[in-house]
């Protein structure tokens, strides 16, 4: 029933949404030696248990990132992506990706290359699924200043095939000012802004998420459960009606909270703070997006009603132009 359930999902990555038969199939052909073992396979690729940190997870991802070496490849990868997530009952899927994390190691691949790739492998999936889809484009905290520069040109040059930016990776340590200009830049070419922010558990992680907002002009917090910690804070982003995109999975993985059932969803959301649900990484978590659907049914006891009201929030704050999602979704009274 949860499978069947028409859904969004706003915050995916597709750099690391690959299937795992095409990880393990691909993997040698460009040099990485598997082990015999399937389980080690696993274990060298996939995060299926709780791991140490943040960190720790975004570590093994730059394993599975040799695998993105060819514009083959990463075709593949956008249309397998948008297959399986309408399989898993996804009808509107923004997808990201971090244009300096695929080129990274991969002399081979520019920023042209990959996003001509990616951007053909989605158009092929949306001719085949009635789905409607959009790409992100990542900016990397931890890169420098000057690459934070050339992705956000790169996006607002390609604003007809990109519908947003975002700012990624560990916020421990980075300063948002010094991105401010990047995104009001971005925002003014007429791009949508999401934030990574309020992810880790860190006592100034409801400040960061209040700065992404205020500072990086974010309309949408990725993650950002850790304000929880802050009524003041939550009050700001109730009251602005910036909503969260929530990944329960991911978050019990990284360890963003000690498990389940200590994870705020539901009190965020009977705060009045718009949730989304979403699925990060599942390609790598080797999830499903109804994975985290069943978590909030089995442990925050979220009902269908609730999940339907959630998906037409999503629906609401997609940067997916509005006619196009039209041509696929159907509110669920219309009989959806």
């Amino acid at each position: 029933a949860l499978r069947s359930l028409p859904k969004v999902d706003l915050h995916r990555h597709l750099d690391c949404s690959m299937r795992w038969s095409t990880l393990i199939e691909l993997a040698p052909q460009v040099g990485i030696e598997l082990p015999s073992d399937p389980k080690r396979q696993r274990e060298e690729f996939l995060i299926t248990t709780q791991m140490k940190d943040l960190e720790s997870v975004l570590k093994k991802f730059l394993r599975a990132q040799r695998v993105l070496a060819s514009t083959e490849i990463l075709e593949r990868l956008a249309f397998e992506a948008c297959e399986d997530a309408y399989n898993d009952g996804v009808i509107v899927m923004e997808m990201r990706y971090a244009p300096t994390f695929i080129t990274d190691g991969h002399p081979s691949l520019n920023f042209e290359s990959v996003h001509q790739a990616l951007h053909r492998g989605i158009e092929r999936a949306k001719s085949r699924f009635p789905i409607a889809a959009g790409l992100i484009g990542i900016v990397q905290r931890i890169k420098p200043l000057a690459e934070a520069e050339r992705v956000v040109d790169f996006v607002i040059d390609h604003k007809d095939s990109f519908i947003g930016l975002d700012l990624a990776d560990n916020e421990d340590g980075f300063d948002p000012l010094p991105f401010a200009p990047l995104f009001m830049k971005a925002k003014k070419a007429g791009l949508r802004i999401t934030v990574h922010s309020g992810e880790i558990p860190h006592p100034q992680s409801p400040k960061w998420v209040k700065a992404s907002v205020e500072i990086l002009g974010a309309e949408r917090i990725g993650h950002g459960i850790q304000i929880i910690q802050s009524p003041e804070v939550m009050a700001f982003i109730r009251d602005r009606k910036i909503p969260l995109e929530v990944c329960p999975h991911s978050n019990w993985l990284t360890q963003a909270f000690p498990d389940h059932a200590a994870h705020p969803v539901r009190k965020l959301h009977e705060a009045g703070i718009i949730i989304t649900v979403n699925s990060d990484d599942p390609g790598l978590f080797a999830s499903t997006l109804t994975d985290d659907y069943e978590i909030l049914q089995r442990v925050h006891r979220f009902t269908p009603h609730e999940f339907a009201a959630m998906n037409e929030e999503a629906v609401r704050a997609s940067f997916i132009p509005a006619a196009e999602i039209r041509k696929v979704w159907a509110s669920p009274s219309k009989g959806m």
